[in-house]
């Protein structure tokens, strides 16, 4: 195997661009390790881009968003009060991601480059509408978290292209979003079922709506009609009844050991009415 640690994306991409067999990039390493030691994937090029300047940085930008570098841990994020105050769901599904060691090392954006439909950060950037900025030998393009994944372990990334950053829009007022997972556990386990739903109120009503779920299919998925179902209303039940039942039409799970194809679909519309919920009093609260 070939190991670089290069100084730029620049070069990043050069060197990825031109590899011969599995290349990967080395950000955490909290995925690719493992799967190396248990003879899952062996690369023949690993790629270390934590030392390239901003991918530790976390920068709030003009407009009130935030940029976030590629190798900024899970536990920076969850330490990080501003972030947490905008964004309380996200950084709800980021502090699931593995235990505390975990945290130390792990990252949002590895945890979404490496495309498991259970991960728990994604469905809640997915609401948020979060973005990845990619660079690659064509240049640099903007992309939506959702568009990443494309099945398990697969991703939308071309040859020598990386992530460079993730970036979450302004908060802005009236806004509020929360992430919950259901696992067979009390903790360390991979997600049955995980929503994200993030919402925008005026007064008491519903102006802005996205929901996406974790685990009910091969990737995560967004669920179109969460807008339809929400806006205008004050989250009546008849509300909640419509995105629950959007929830579950979304769902399409398999059987495992975690949980049935039935057992999933129900979970989808009891974690669509309790999330939406939690995101709508903290939009109401945020006004």
């Amino acid at each position: 195997m070939d190991y670089h640690k290069p100084s730029t994306f620049e070069e990043a991409v050069a060197i990825a661009a031109g590899a011969a067999g599995t290349t990967r990039f080395l950000a955490g390493g909290t995925d690719i390790l493992v799967q190396m030691r248990s003879g899952i994937a062996t690369p023949e090029v690993l790629i270390d881009i934590k030392g390239i300047a901003g991918t530790r940085d976390i920068v709030r930008e003009d407009d009130g968003g935030w940029c976030i570098g590629v190798a900024v841990t899970g536990a920076e994020l969850t330490e990080h009060a501003e972030i947490g105050h905008d964004w309380p769901g996200v950084i709800e599904a980021v502090g699931l991601i593995g235990s505390t060691q975990v945290q130390g090392r792990a990252t949002p954006v590895g945890n979404l480059c490496n495309a498991s439909p259970a991960a728990d950060s994604v469905p809640a950037l997915v609401a948020a509408g979060a973005e990845v900025t990619v660079q690659g030998p064509e240049g640099t393009r903007r992309v939506p978290v959702e568009d990443i994944p494309t099945g398990p372990g697969r991703t939308s990334l071309k040859k020598g292209e990386v992530v460079t950053a993730l970036r979450l829009p302004p908060r802005g007022r009236g806004g509020g979003d929360a992430y919950q997972r259901f696992i067979p556990r009390t903790e360390m386990d991979i997600a049955v079922i995980g929503c994200g739903v993030s919402l925008r109120v005026s007064g008491l009503v519903i102006t802005e709506a996205r929901m996406a779920l974790g685990a009910v299919a091969p990737t995560v998925e967004p669920v179109r009609g969460a807008a339809d179902a929400l806006v205008g209303t004050r989250l009546e039940k008849s509300a909640l009844d419509a995105l629950a039942d959007l929830a579950q039409a979304a769902c399409n799970p398999i059987d495992d050991k975690r949980g049935t194809v039935k057992f999933r679909t129900h979970l989808a519309g009891v974690y669509a009415r309790r999330v939406a919920r939690i995101a709508y009093e903290r939009a109401r609260a945020a006004q």
